[in-house]
């Protein structure tokens, strides 16, 4: 994190201090968890960095994809300190999910295709299995489509509490006493410090998950710092409304190109 990125939380720190926060313990949560993410919208004055939708073409080797085509990222558009994920520094990210919970047929989640800078490509058909469906056509008619402009935004933790199995049940972060707190004001001056958007690239996922339940905290949970959010998108899609979709991955799988590992995951709260 620069400097400048550290100076944009001035409006947490102001609020945390105002709400009696010891200021040693505000500044140890910003240098712990504080991290660069990508805020990518069709909206805005940045750089275009990839785009939703589109057509679909793949490498001979890759099997077709699940999932619906969400967005396609260019790799080399992103600067490095626009995340801390070792992110390729060319080629593209292909991200396909579709925001459901409980669909007997075709249940919600996503997955990630690495397409090397230079690599021959074919044309593939896409989804079909989403679009035999009436109601599936018509989420899938309301995904996105156009250019994805970058904002680099800075991110923290919104939630900031451990699950227990016994009560009480929840306890702060080891070694933030007041992490509870700190995500309370965080909630509160975000809009402030970071710009929106549909879809982000690292930082920190905005909505809550169940560990029990939750695929990607459920894989996490022996080594919880090698994994990261890779992507996070918030549908907006009419009766899907409050759907977000999550997807997940080791650092190392990242470095090693191994987006095949990603554990994406549907949060849904109507």
């Amino acid at each position: 994190m620069t400097p400048e990125m550290l100076d944009r939380l001035n409006p947490f720190r102001d609020e945390a201090l105002k709400r009696g926060i010891p200021s040693a313990d505000v500044e140890r949560w910003i240098t712990s968890t504080a991290r660069p993410c990508a805020t990518l919208s069709p909206d805005g004055d940045g750089p275009v960095v990839g785009q939703f939708g589109g057509s679909l073409a793949l490498p001979a080797g890759v099997p077709d994809p699940f999932y619906p085509l969400l967005a396609t990222i260019d790799c080399a558009a992103i600067p490095g300190e626009a995340t801390d994920i070792p992110l390729p520094p060319d080629g593209q990210l292909l991200l396909f999910g579709y925001p459901d919970l409980d669909h007997p047929l075709w249940p919600g989640g996503g997955s990630v295709v690495y397409i090397p800078s230079g690599a021959a490509v074919e044309e593939r058909e896409e989804d079909p299995q989403f679009r035999e469906d009436p109601e599936q056509q018509e989420i899938r008619d309301q995904y996105p489509q156009g250019q994805l402009r970058l904002t680099i935004n800075v991110s923290l933790p919104y939630y900031g509490c451990m699950q227990l199995s016994e009560p009480p049940y929840q306890r702060p972060l080891p070694g933030h006493p007041h992490s509870e707190e700190l995500c309370a004001v965080w909630m509160d001056t975000v809009d402030r410090i970071a710009s929106g958007g549909p879809l982000q690239i690292g930082g920190y996922a905005t909505d809550e998950y169940d560990g029990e339940s939750d695929p990607l905290l459920s894989s996490a949970a022996e080594n919880p710092e090698g994994w990261v959010l890779l992507a996070d998108w918030y549908t907006a899609i009419e009766g899907r409304e409050g759907a977000t979709v999550h997807w997940g991955i080791r650092r190392e799988d990242v470095a090693a190109r191994r987006f095949d590992q990603v554990r994406a995951s549907v949060l849904w709260n109507p």
